[in-house]
């Protein structure tokens, strides 16, 4: 590949070697390299003829769509920082994002332009202009490239707000197109790959994916959401190569046997999971019927993204989030920050590296807080074998004290994953009028193989500590993802009301309750 440092123009290598392969594919709708370069261009050309000026945010505010694509390459080559709009927040929400932004402008999707509207309004910003995407196509291609530097922020997503407010994060050209290059030499990528993406454009997972096959030349298919059969479809219809998700995806589309029983996944080359943990029994029934490997990794938006992968061939552990990337400097701090602890010592993850935000938009207190000499603090805890292979433990607002004990919820979750009953499973806190607060168990069980609260009680005192056991299990169908694919353990707190122990999930012989 050769060096770049502008992220709107991440397709100029694909663009001259393969400008009539398929950059992107919805449907029956096929865009072309060419196509994606020339649409970029225009909508860019469109935007600089409205005034749109080097730093200038503009807002996207789309669901899953090619177009979304197009609009954020091209806000990018008119010298913006594009701002990719979570469409599942509430009004409330998007307007602080486009306020505290200062959005210039919103380009949205056909379907959204009425809620654009309404926002723009809500928020006071965002008045310059208001677009779907036909009026920018029909603009004059942008004649010359917009001068900038590398260490210019291009983007700049906002996090979930699950503890406060959504936080702007500012990303850089150098530090994005760093990012894509390594995680694509990674995991191998070349121009024969094709990558499903489902989950939501605007969300780190799907848009990593996006920028390596745009980077190295691949395909991008672009499903509405997930749905299981949908997916399979695809898969078999557009001969996808690499899957991407998190665990409980990849469940679903092995429950859909029919289907599997006849359809033709011999295209799939390897999957990545992650946000929760990967069980034996997936990872053998997955190989089983694509006959593939699941392997794992770790990110997060302002730490690079990527940070982790697991190597795509030769020695793997499972469990594991793998390796540092080339480039990534990892740490594993204790909870003052300033110490490194010792191999098999649960710690903090430090992470420098190129990728990562120069600081939080208009939060310098918070900015100085979880960053230091370059060096970003991601409040999720792990521990790193003797190989250097590290495994996730927690996040720290996830850590539950029980009677001053610390207990990780990611180490309950997979000493009951270990029973053959277990399918999914999600540990959160719970008031305890004793303890201050206990482990609760979410339980998703194979309905195959029936157990009871009081068996897997059992079975999780023959390994685990014994102030660290759920002292409530609670059997769900399914654990409840949020809009952005992961388990949403927040909505499950909500459900975590505890009662006083009182032996209903104890099992006989068990040490008495501290």
């Amino acid at each position: 590949m050769t060096r770049l440092d502008h992220l709107g123009y991440l397709t100029d290598d694909a663009t001259a070697l393969y400008p009539k392969r398929p950059a992107m594919l919805q449907e029956d709708t096929v865009i072309s390299y060419a196509e994606l370069d020339e649409h970029a261009d225009r909508i860019a050309g469109w935007l600089v003829a409205r005034g749109v000026s080097p730093g200038d945010r503009v807002g996207l505010m789309w669901n899953n769509d090619y177009r979304y694509v197009e609009q954020f390459l091209g806000s990018m080559r008119a010298g913006a920082v594009a701002v990719p709009m979570n469409i599942r927040q509430s009004d409330e929400g998007l307007a602080y994002v486009l306020a505290d932004c200062g959005a210039v402008g919103l380009l949205a999707a056909p379907l959204l332009l009425e809620r654009a509207e309404h926002l723009a309004g809500l928020s006071g910003a965002a008045q310059g202009f208001l677009s779907g995407p036909d009026e920018p196509l029909r603009a004059e291609r942008l004649e010359a490239r917009v001068p900038h530097h590398p260490d210019e922020i291009c983007m700049q997503p906002y996090t979930s707000g699950s503890t406060g407010r959504p936080k702007g994060v500012p990303l850089t050209h150098r530090g994005q197109i760093w990012n894509s290059d390594t995680y694509s030499r990674c995991y191998l990528f070349d121009e024969t790959d094709r990558a499903p993406l489902a989950a939501p454009l605007y969300h780190k997972n799907a848009g990593v994916e996006m920028k390596a096959m745009l980077r190295v030349g691949g395909s991008c298919v672009i499903l509405d959401d997930f749905e299981p059969v949908g997916f399979l479809k695809a898969i078999e219809r557009y001969k996808v190569t690499f899957l991407t998700g998190v665990p409980a995806m990849f469940r679903r589309l092995l429950n859909e046997l029919e289907l599997l029983s006849h359809a033709d996944m011999s295209s799939v080359r390897f999957a990545v999971a992650g946000s929760a943990p990967v069980t034996v029994d997936l990872l053998e029934d997955f190989k089983r019927v694509f006959g593939v490997e699941i392997i794992e990794g770790y990110g997060l938006t302002e730490g690079g993204p990527n940070v982790l992968c697991m190597p795509r061939w030769g020695t793997g552990r499972i469990g594991s989030l793998g390796l540092p990337l080339p480039g990534c400097e990892v740490q594993l701090r204790d909870s003052s920050g300033e110490r490194e602890v010792e191999r098999g010592e649960v710690g903090e993850l430090w992470v420098r590296n190129p990728g990562i935000t120069p600081g939080y938009h208009g939060l310098p207190e918070v900015t100085a807080e979880r960053i230091r000499d370059g060096w970003l603090a991601t409040r999720d805890l792990m521990r790193r074998d003797e190989d250097g292979y590290f495994y996730f433990v927690g996040r720290t607002d996830d850590l539950i004290i029980v009677s001053g004990e610390n207990v990780y919820p990611k180490e309950v979750e997979q000493i009951l994953l270990r029973h053959e009953s277990v399918r999914d499973v999600a540990v959160v806190a719970g008031a305890h009028p004793e303890k201050g607060a206990v482990p609760v168990a979410f339980v998703v069980a194979d309905a195959r193989r029936p157990v009871s609260a009081e068996e897997l009680t059992a079975f999780y005192h023959l390994s685990g500590p014994h102030f660290a056991y759920p002292r409530v299990i609670e059997f769900v169908d399914a654990l409840p993802l949020s809009g952005t694919g992961k388990i949403d353990r927040n909505a499950l707190a909500l459900r975590a009301q505890v009662p006083p122990v009182d032996g209903r999930t104890q099992p006989a012989g068990a040490p008495a309750a501290l």
